[in-house]
């Protein structure tokens, strides 16, 4: 891990780059582009095209979906410990995600008109699962079980397939059991593509939702006003900002469980405490000899992760809010103080105890966040972001008789007095 101090030459550099935005390189954005184009003109075509390239299968048409047959045959194959830990982190999702939608309400404006706002559930969302290394059961329940909490009426989910045209059956378990009505076996930025422009098969949704790669993520950027997205999650991150009462083991098994998410994972450490470090790096080392993938972990925390060591815990919360990262692990003696200083981060992960990776799978919060930075701009996926929102205005002849005035003055400002007209029409 690369290991800067305050004390060093390079210091206030480094900690200058920590302040990221989440924008793409002109590769992507071009190929992005390129792939949205080929799906807008070539539709299933150009799906199959991608899935032969990309996933090295060959799709029919009709195979871009899954059966029937596909979901009953992985409701079979999933053992009964994957079923009850799926319902568990639905349970809680479902919990959590009803908290925290909102509500229609309504009162009497000044003028005597009734104003308010209702909510409705989108008529039919798309979320994205990516697939790679490991079939992420854990981020269908945190997309779609929001879905389902919010009572969204169709759920289109998009994930790639192994060579044999199959997806994982953990999976497809995980996106039935949250309510997913249909599945398209297609990755990548083209998956995102045919949830929004839809093709002769797939119906366009409303709205996007879910994590994925660097060309997921800007698939959805630029395929905004086509539909709207939930936010910008990319590659998985971590800060942990700990002071002298951090505990050594349970820091390194942090950060070594972030490493697994792979080479384009962010690994971060703060403190001010230098022996705390020293504690970590044996931890890590101690630690990495018992883990089945060590190799491949040591090699992604030399290539992505860092640790700064701070004069003052003041000075990490400050890097924290500039770095603004997807989990921020606080471990610090007054974490309600220090707490209350944290504005940017996606999700809090506050005292020793408080395990990212239960927060990952099972707490109830979706851990799809913001990434590269995208923190001091967008929230986490929330419940409520499948519910549409809509002003609602009733008025009786008082009150149209009672913003006349007000109306008329604007209209006149402005130079419309077709509007004026219109209020006024009504009072005569």
């Amino acid at each position: 891990m690369k290991i800067v101090t305050f004390r060093d030459r390079g210091y206030d550099r480094f900690v200058s780059s920590l302040r990221r935005r989440a924008l793409p390189g002109d590769e992507v954005r071009d190929t992005v582009a390129g792939i949205i184009a080929d799906v807008s003109k070539r539709g299933n075509k150009a799906l199959i095209d991608y899935a032969a390239k990309f996933d090295k299968v060959t799709l029919k048409p009709r195979e871009l979906f899954v059966s029937e047959e596909e979901f009953a045959e992985a409701k079979k194959a999933v053992v009964p410990s994957t079923k009850r830990a799926v319902r568990a982190s639905l349970r809680n999702i479902t919990e959590f995600a009803k908290r925290s939608l909102r509500k229609d309400w309504s009162y009497r404006n000044a003028e005597g008109a009734r104003v308010g706002e209702r909510f409705t559930p989108f008529d039919r969302v798309g979320v994205y699962v990516p697939g790679g290394k490991a079939p992420l059961v854990s981020t269908a329940l945190m997309t779609a079980g929001f879905a389902r909490a919010a009572k969204v009426p169709e759920v289109l989910a998009a994930t790639p397939c192994g060579p044999d045209g199959k997806v994982n059956p953990e999976l497809l378990y995980a996106l039935q059991a949250a309510g997913v009505s249909e599945v398209i076996k297609v990755g990548g930025a083209q998956g995102v593509a045919a949830m929004a422009l839809g093709t002769s098969t797939i119906r366009p949704v409303d709205r996007i939702f879910g994590p994925g790669n660097r060309f997921v993520v800007e698939a959805k950027r630029q395929l905004v006003g086509a539909v709207s997205i939930d936010l910008l999650p990319g590659p998985s991150e971590v800060l942990v900002l700990a002071d002298k009462s951090g505990n050594p083991d349970f820091i390194a098994a942090d950060l070594l469980a972030q490493a697994e998410h792979g080479g384009d994972s962010v690994i971060g450490f703060v403190t001010d405490s230098k022996a705390l470090v020293t504690k970590v790096e044996k931890a890590i080392a101690r630690q990495l000899k018992e883990l089945s993938r060590a190799d491949y972990i040591a090699e992604v925390l030399k290539k992505g992760a860092f640790v700064v060591v701070v004069k003052d815990f003041a000075d990490g919360v400050a890097i924290a809010n500039d770095f603004a990262p997807e989990h921020l692990s606080l471990i610090c003696e007054d974490e309600r103080k220090w707490l209350k200083q944290v504005r940017t981060a996606g999700a809090i992960y506050v005292g020793n105890l408080a395990a990212v990776a239960v927060g990952d799978f099972l707490a109830g919060p979706s851990h799809t966040l913001p990434t590269g930075g995208a923190g001091r701009s967008f929230s986490g996926l929330r419940a409520d972001q499948f519910q549409r929102r809509t002003s609602i205005v009733t008025m009786d002849a008082k009150a149209v008789a009672r913003s006349r005035e007000v109306v008329e003055e604007f209209a006149r400002i402005e130079g419309l007095d077709a509007h004026g007209r219109s209020v006024s029409i009504r009072c005569e």
